[in-house]
């Protein structure tokens, strides 16, 4: 629900005027500074406060938008935006449970002649004390951190990599696999010598979330200051599993997925024979141009995930999966004795393949060793199948090799119509 009244026009009127005005505070605020503010008046009320009442306890902010949730008829979920002298943004989430302050987040975002950017996040526990922090540091072109900071908002915990400059090394010279994804943490040492290269040496690869040269591994569809890895996960699979493998990491157009037809197009143009892709979505309509595109380049045999639902997507579908094209893999997951996994998702019609993907040793963003599990991770274990397949017999195309993985699959002893071919008990062995 989204409060209207006058003051938002009158605040869209102040934010073209915010440049030229002087601030309303007493001397100018850091971003620390107005994070305090707005804690000191905003955070400790019985009721949140709305409009200009809101805007008025924090002299030299104006509000730009605000809305609200509820639940059982009281507020539990306040979203305002201020703006600030200069163009730079101040942003407020306060939680609720009962009529009771559960957390506060408050964000400040900078604003230049490119835009806006998330600069520095604090959060509040119930009794508004400030818990911690988050600041993302642009070091330089292609250097990008996230410090984790302790409730002074300076002292540094720990950071971690949100973009980092391209390594040198060298073209492995095998198979080049694509992989979409979140995205790669290339500048782990072990995958210097594993992305495929362009004939001066630049690794090969783009970032389509952000339009840029640098597809480090980093979701932020949770928000700026809370990134999900994924794809170095996904990737050290086929690092281990197809060891002469190129990969061309590709993070995914989170917020144009019609632009998946582009990541098709520029992975043909790398040389690409596998394209490795473990997620999916609800809407057909974003995977429009992908099918349009995978038809345009039968030489790409793309291997895709089935889901992590627990459903069946003949009946529910999920795309691209569910989409009909001959050059295409749909795998799911299994355990290692051909029962598929509780929360896989499967169909005879729609679902090719089930493999074992449970509990599968992966190295993470920070070269750390772990496990993880589901049809997300299927993908590279049949993805670095048909690697090694390619490798053995160059010549197989995309026809070729397809033909070449259904012929490893065989009746699960546990399982019955759950996929369209059958499955592989164990994709690693040659």
């Amino acid at each position: 629900m989204t409060i209207h009244s006058m003051w938002q026009g009158i605040a869209i009127l102040a934010l073209w005027l915010v440049p030229t005005l002087p601030s309303l505070a007493d001397e100018p605020r850091t971003p620390t500074a107005w994070i305090e503010l707005a804690v000191e008046r905003l955070c400790l009320l019985d009721e949140p406060l709305f409009g200009l009442a809101a805007q008025q306890v924090l002299p030299g902010a104006w509000l730009l938008d605000e809305s609200f949730r509820e639940s059982n008829g009281i507020v539990a979920r306040v979203d305002q935006r201020f703006v600030v002298s200069g163009g730079d943004e101040l942003r407020l989430i306060r939680l609720q449970h009962g009529g009771r302050l559960r957390r506060l987040t408050i964000e400040w975002f900078e604003h230049d002649h490119e835009g806006t950017r998330a600069s520095l996040q604090a959060m509040t526990d119930d009794t508004c004390q400030l818990l911690a922090g988050r600041r993302i540091v642009n070091k330089a072109p292609g250097e990008t951190l996230l410090e984790h900071l302790d409730s002074d908002l300076q002292t540094i915990r720990w950071t971690e990599t949100l973009e980092a400059p391209l390594p040198d090394g060298q073209d492995p010279g095998g198979p080049r696999i694509a992989l979409v994804d979140s995205g790669l943490a290339y500048d782990l040492p072990i995958y210097r010598n594993r992305l495929a290269r362009n004939p001066d040496g630049k690794p090969l690869g783009y970032d389509f979330w952000d339009d840029d040269l640098f597809p480090y591994d980093a979701d932020m569809s949770r928000g700026p200051f809370f990134p999900v890895r994924h794809g170095t996960s996904v990737a050290s699979i086929l690092l281990r599993d197809a060891p002469t493998a190129a990969l061309i990491p590709f993070r995914y157009p989170r917020p144009q997925m019609m632009r998946m037809g582009e990541v098709v197009e520029q992975a043909a143009k790398a040389g690409a024979s596998i394209l490795a892709i473990p997620l999916g979505s609800r809407r057909s309509a974003d995977w429009t141009t992908f099918a349009d595109a995978m038809r345009a380049h039968p030489e790409i045999l793309a291997i895709v995930s089935a889901g992590n639902d627990g459903e069946n997507i003949d009946r529910h579908p999920i795309w691209p999966a569910a989409l009909d094209l001959d050059n295409m893999i749909t795998v799911t997951s299994s355990d290692g004795l051909g029962r598929l996994a509780p929360q896989s998702n499967w169909g005879p019609k729609s679902v090719d393949i089930m493999l074992p993907a449970e509990n599968v040793d992966v190295i993470d963003f920070r070269g750390a060793q772990g496990k993880a599990s589901g049809s997300s991770f299927a993908v590279p274990r049949l993805a670095a199948l048909a690697s090694r397949l390619l490798h053995t017999d160059p010549s197989l195309n995309a026809d070729g090799l397809r033909a070449a993985i259904f012929s490893r699959a065989i009746a699960s002893p546990y399982e019955d119509r759950v996929v369209a071919v059958g499955w592989i008990p164990d994709p690693s062995g040659d």
